[in-house]
């Protein structure tokens, strides 16, 4: 078994996937995670690997490291933003080290468009998680959660 320590990709509180006020990310069908009440306005690679998806709105990304694949959701039914409130920092394909800057943010927007911010951050391939932060994290810093491959 390998343990992947998968950084909080935004400074923020965490919050139980359960909690999300949307059915796909609540009931796990997207894959298991947690997720981010953010006060930050950077978010930044969870892991190291490629930058698989990036949208070109900057609402969500998508990272594979070898059988990890990891999913960031900046805030629900934010693609329908169109980028407002959005600003691609990292490049589709490129490959990326944890930490590295991907998408800027602005809360503030968002959320006057009537959008909520929390931010789903989930394993959508192999793997269980074992463990999974609580409180305030701070991006590229904080372990989010552990996956056990």
């Amino acid at each position: 078994m390998t343990q992947i320590h998968v950084l909080a990709p935004i400074d923020g509180m965490v919050v139980e996937l359960e909690k999300v006020p949307d059915e796909v990310f609540a009931q796990k069908m997207a894959g298991d995670g947690v997720a981010i009440d953010p006060t930050g306005s950077i978010a930044v690679a969870p892991i190291s690997g490629e930058l698989m998806k990036l949208f070109p709105g900057g609402h969500a990304f998508g990272i594979v490291a070898g059988e990890v694949e990891l999913i960031v959701h900046i805030g629900l039914d934010t693609i329908e933003l169109n980028g407002t409130g959005f600003e691609n920092i990292a490049t589709e394909g490129q490959i990326v080290e944890a930490g590295t800057p991907i998408v800027r943010f602005d809360r503030a927007i968002i959320e006057r468009e009537g959008k909520v911010v929390l931010s789903p951050v989930v394993s959508s391939g192999l793997g269980t998680i074992i463990s999974r932060a609580s409180g305030a994290v701070k991006a590229g810093q904080d372990i989010l959660f552990v996956l056990e491959i």
